[in-house]
């Protein structure tokens, strides 16, 4: 079994619900809320880093504090789907940062962008002057968010 097989028993769960919780959490009090002494948790935790089940950390930020709290999503249909069209289609994708988070969806489209700007009239030139010019757009459908009820960021 190679590491990526790994079973994950009832410590490595707690320690990474209790992570994801709060990153930054200090190993001492992040063994003593999983059960277990010091050393061990940081052979687990070090564990999960190194197989990939823990990929990072990062601080949540309040966006818009930051000025950027208006959130579409955005529908891709793309006019060719084949292999080498996806991945033009995706690294253009990845050169946009007002796209925050990018989704291959089965269905009546390609792609489920989620964009992230600072109003509308930015939106606007991001969707014409960014995203409607990718490989391979046929055509776009935007929903505009009006409250933010449940997303990854808002959790404390």
């Amino acid at each position: 079994m190679n590491s990526g097989e790994r079973q994950l028993d009832h410590f490595d769960r707690r320690i990474i619900d209790l992570l994801s919780g709060d990153g930054r959490m200090p190993v001492t009090e992040l063994a003593e809320k999983v059960g277990l002494s010091k050393t061990p948790c940081q052979v687990r935790l070090k564990r999960l880093m190194d197989d990939g089940v823990i990929r990072g950390f990062r601080a949540v930020v309040d966006m818009a504090r930051l000025g950027l709290d208006h959130v579409a999503f955005t529908e891709v249909k793309l006019s060719d789907t084949r292999e080498a069209a996806l991945a033009e289609f995706n690294r253009g994708v990845m050169a946009i940062p007002e796209i925050e988070e990018a989704h291959m969806i089965a269905g009546n489209f390609d792609y489920l962008l989620k964009v992230r700007t600072a109003d509308i009239r930015r939106f606007r030139m991001v969707l014409g002057e960014k995203i409607s010019t990718l490989p391979h757009v046929s055509n776009t459908s935007t929903f505009v968010v009006m409250e933010p009820i449940k997303e990854q960021s808002l959790k404390a």
